[in-house]
């Protein structure tokens, strides 16, 4: 991947999740406690809790996704993955952005 030299990090995931759906259409949002719940179609296919996210993802995404840095199985089931990166750096946000776009359009399969 190449550096780019004008990014600014998003300030936390919720930040990251803002951005990331702003241009999803469908999107519904609930906020239980500290957990915000993004829906499409009535399909959960994110959530955000302080700086965790977790996507349903297709199970060949989830599987090649829990396979780079930062993400692991969720206990949400199958071809969910959580992913917490220390930093949102630019390869976080990058990989977080694409996983938020997959599991929206997923969640009309």
């Amino acid at each position: 991947m190449i550096e780019n030299d004008d990014f600014e990090p998003p300030a936390s995931m919720a930040e990251l999740v803002d951005e990331a759906v702003s241009t999803l259409t469908g999107v519904d949002r609930t906020t239980v406690v500290t957990a915000t719940l993004l829906v499409r179609a009535g399909r959960p296919f994110a959530t955000v809790t302080g700086e965790v996210l977790e996507v349903r993802l297709d199970p060949q995404v989830a599987a090649a996704a829990l396979r780079t840095p930062h993400t692991a199985a969720s206990s949400r089931g199958t071809g969910w993955i959580r992913f917490a990166p220390p930093v949102l750096d630019q390869y976080a946000v990058d990989r977080g952005t694409a996983w938020l776009g997959h599991a929206w359009r997923h969640a009309l399969d």
